[in-house]
This record gives structure tokens, sequence and C-alpha cells, in this order.
């Protein structure tokens, strides 16, 4: 984890698989990162139909375009998952595999089952804000 973020996880509340805050001490720099997709590299949606492989991918792009300004997964400090199902089942795969890719990073983060995602087929998009300290 980046010496800039620090997640609270103990505040009294009921135990849960992500931090319940994040602090940031300034100065710092910050990467809002567009709703990651799960797209190849030619913009088709890949694993039509299937949650957990369209998580895969939608982590992998996360993780490329943060390496584009120079962060990683682990400079996150907040997330959005969301999950084109009302079957709750659905949403607990996608999570599975966001944690896995985390890697026990566990930054604040809201889960949403959503009716409805922007690209054919696509079932899995994940918003992310990140922290760097400043150079």
């Amino acid at each position: 984890m980046t010496q800039a973020v620090r997640l609270i996880r103990d505040v009294g509340l009921a135990p849960a698989e992500y931090a319940y805050a994040a602090v940031a001490d300034v100065p710092v720099r910050a990467v809002w990162a567009a709703g990651a997709c799960p797209l190849d590299a030619h913009g088709a949606t890949v694993c039509p139909g299937d949650v957990a492989g369209q998580t895969h991918q939608v982590m992998r792009n996360l993780a490329d375009a943060l390496a584009a300004v120079g962060a990683t997964l682990t400079d996150l400090v907040k997330t959005t998952v969301y999950v084109a199902s009302t079957d709750r089942s659905d949403l607990v795969t996608a999570w599975k595999v966001y944690r896995e890719h985390m890697d026990g990073h566990d930054v604040p983060s809201t889960l949403l089952g959503v009716a409805v995602l922007g690209y054919p087929d696509q079932l899995v998009e994940v918003e992310a804000t990140a922290v760097l300290p400043l150079p």
C-alpha cells in the first residue's frame, strides 16, 4: 500500500471485507479512473454471460489504466463495483474476483446491482479513485 493511503477498519461497526474509510494525507496527487469495462484491445466485450470472466478483464483493464499514471491497485482509496444483475449470487461472484485482484488491499467500496451497463453484453464495471504521494 502506498504511503499516501491509510485504511480505517476498526470503527465499532460490523466486520466487513473492506475498510470503512480511507485517509489520504495531503499533499497527494489524485487519480480518478473512468469505469473499467470488460473490453479487449479491439473494444469487444469479453466473456458474454460470464460475470467472473468479465470481472477479471475489468480488473486487468483498471490495473493498466492506473499503470499509465504510475499507480497500482494498492493506490486505490475508493471503488464502486457495478454488476448488471438482480441475482445476488452474481454480485458475490464479481466481488470475489475483485477481491482476488485487490490482493488484501481492502479499500472502501460499494457493490451495486444495476439494470444495465453501457456496452453490449456488459455485466461488470469498476470505477475507482487513487492517490499517490507527490514526487
